[in-house]
């Protein structure tokens, strides 16, 4: 396979993976990690590499290097492999998707940021989400007709913060998600709930419904719901490990023990929780995204600006919801019409708010 992303937690789970199922691994393509990825090189022995920058190219064991996003799609051309891993971060995967589309090969998608920005563009048929979220719902699905969706979200690092307090806290104290580690934007899209309305869209563009909704469950233990019209209701658990998602979408059909069954008395008890506006003010957006999924790449954009932002220093952490809804107010009548359109729509919402 190809694997976008390697040296990411994505990257890494699914080479376990792939190490622990015997599966074969062509090209891998980095960012700047180039230590960790030289050990993935010794250990995979992939035919084509690609990193970041064409300077990072000197630091790679390998003998056949690409580099940046022009290296990416060659690889993706060259390669015969049949199945992509998109486990790269943001706008920068959307890219890599259509091409791999192009290609007809089957794609792994842990970059919601395609389907976000450009779902209406992209033929989900050949696609498989790797999504804790995503991949529950697809889980719970029967022959029986669905009332609705519901995913869930942990709330992130300030899901118990005074309020008052939201305007001043810290980068530090942002990135310090409750229930794992993840990527620095990642983290902060948990802490803002931008990344639950992204997993939103992309749900819409992968089952094809806007009868969904989100709900915080504190543990992530619970990843998604799943209600239909007989008033039953069916909930997919599973210990957070991303190696599960991954490996049925790799696999399609697993009969081994991936991560630890769940121990209903062990756990206790389990916490709900709505999703206050008060405290993720982008969630008043929700029904507009919902309604309009192509402003989906306004937002990203504009979102994007606005992380880069905070972890800079340059605004607080509230005035990333203000740009996001700003955006999503001033840019509401910009509509795609192909895929060209997505990439002025994304550079006008960036210039606008950097």
């Amino acid at each position: 396979m190809i694997v976008l992303g390697s040296t990411g937690s994505i990257g890494v789970n699914t080479l376990n993976i792939a190490r622990e199922f015997g599966l074969e691994i062509d090209v891998l393509v980095a960012g700047n990690n180039t230590k960790l990825l030289n050990e993935q090189i010794k250990a995979f022995t992939p035919s084509l590499v690609v990193v970041s920058k064409k300077e990072l190219a000197k630091e790679v064991d390998h003998p056949k290097v690409l580099y940046a996003e022009e290296g990416i799609v060659e690889a993706i051309h060259q390669s015969k492999s049949e199945v992509v891993v998109n486990a790269l971060v943001g706008f920068a995967g959307l890219r890599p998707t259509i091409e791999a589309i192009k290609c007809g090969k089957k794609i792994a998608l842990a970059n919601k940021e395609s389907l976000v920005v450009a779902g209406e563009f992209i033929d989900t048929g050949n696609l498989v989400p790797i999504d804790s979220e995503h991949f529950a719902l697809w889980y719970l699905l029967q022959d029986k007709t669905v009332s609705k969706m519901t995913i869930t979200a942990s709330g992130g690092a300030f899901r118990n913060t005074p309020l008052e307090r939201l305007g001043s806290v810290t980068v530090e104290e942002a990135l310090n998600h409750p229930n794992w580690s993840m990527g620095r934007k990642i983290t902060i899209d948990s802490a803002t709930m931008v990344n639950k309305l992204f997993e939103l869209i992309e749900a819409k563009w992968l089952f094809g419904t806007n009868r969904m909704d989100a709900i915080i469950e504190t543990k992530s233990l619970i990843h998604a719901l799943v209600d239909f019209a007989d008033g039953s209701s069916t909930a997919h658990l599973a210990y957070a490990d991303m190696r599960l998602p991954i490996a049925y979408a790799l696999l399609g059909k697993v009969e081994r023990q991936i991560v630890k069954p769940v121990d209903l008395v062990e756990v206790g008890s389990l916490e709900f929780r709505k999703i206050d506006e008060d405290r993720y003010p982008i969630w008043q957006a929700k029904e507009q995204l919902l309604e309009n999924t192509h402003l989906g790449v306004v937002l990203n954009a504009a979102n994007e600006v606005a992380v880069e932002k905070f972890l800079n220093g340059t605004i607080n952490f509230l005035e990333i919801s203000e740009i996001n809804l700003e955006a999503l107010e001033r840019f509401h009548t910009h509509k795609a019409s192909s895929v060209e359109d997505i990439y002025m729509i994304d550079q006008e919402v960036r210039n606008f708010f950097k």
